[in-house]
């Protein structure tokens, strides 16, 4: 079974690197492995990182900033595995984390996307599973409302508290960060949805995935690094949408998210 792997890069080429170096690592020997970087806003500095450096490397730029969405679909459009990870630039695999997920990517045919246990650099566990948004967790995650308990509440449901993020379980939706899929049920569940620019494009497929009948898993027997750098979190709650491109970006697309389906949360 052949691996396709697709990098979304934004102006990182440090990060790039690192990731590249620790995938090529982190991969068993017999792994037959595709390596595809689309690099969104590319530079010279970039494709010298992917082209003179890494051997073997599709290497897709793109001028202009054509946001992570499309920037996915792109590779996934010429990636010719079976299966296809989707890693950002800024995860750094455990050797045999991906092996892992492709194993039990092929266990069941009604299992559709797999994630890993993403870490943080001192070892502790990152949320990476979710249950679907409604408006009251869209508000209270934005506003001075989540401190208070009965928001927590809810928060924690959403961030999945109630399970033990040690075992394997069902997960509405897995952070975009890091997560493979079956290359073959695209053309049942068909490509991310590219009218959303950066942000909820990975909660609108798994919805997609749900609605089909494929199966979203979180498995922390895979192990990721993430350096996650929360760009549309300010210091400023709702007043960072007038401060930060990524806050706007985030906005435009939570709202085209909400008038797709309303304040539905379920599958």
């Amino acid at each position: 079974m052949k691996l396709s792997i697709v990098i979304v890069n934004y102006k990182n080429p440090a990060l790039l690197r690192l990731c590249l170096n620790s995938v090529s690592k982190s991969l068993l020997a017999k792994t037959e492995v595709e390596m595809i970087v689309v690099d969104v806003s590319s530079s010279i500095e970039t494709r010298n990182v992917v082209v003179e450096e890494f051997d073997g490397v599709k290497y897709l730029p793109f001028q202009d900033n054509i946001g992570y969405t499309r920037g996915v679909n792109e590779g996934l459009k010429i990636s010719s595995g079976d299966q296809v990870l989707i890693l950002n630039p800024d995860i750094v695999p455990l050797a045999g984390s991906i092996e892992i997920l492709s194993d039990y990517l092929s266990q069941e045919e009604n299992i559709g996307m797999v994630g890993p246990c993403l870490l943080n650099f001192d070892g502790s566990i990152q949320d990476s599973s979710f249950r679907f948004y409604d408006i009251p967790t869209i508000i209270y995650r934005r506003s001075f409302l989540g401190k208070f308990k009965f928001a927590q509440r809810k928060l924690n449901l959403y961030l999945m508290k109630d399970k033990d993020h040690n075992l394997i379980y069902e997960t509405d939706w897995l952070m975009g960060s890091a997560y493979m899929i079956k290359k073959s049920i695209l053309e049942k569940v068909g490509l991310l949805d590219e009218r959303f620019f950066m942000y909820m494009s990975d909660v609108d497929w798994a919805r997609r995935f749900w609605e089909n009948g494929y199966k979203i898993i979180y498995n922390p027997n895979s192990k990721m690094y993430h350096y996650h750098q929360r760009y549309s979190k300010g210091s400023f709650g709702i007043f960072d949408i007038l401060l930060k491109k990524y806050s706007r970006w985030h906005l435009k697309d939570a709202i085209k998210y909400l008038r797709k389906y309303g304040i539905r949360n379920t599958k």
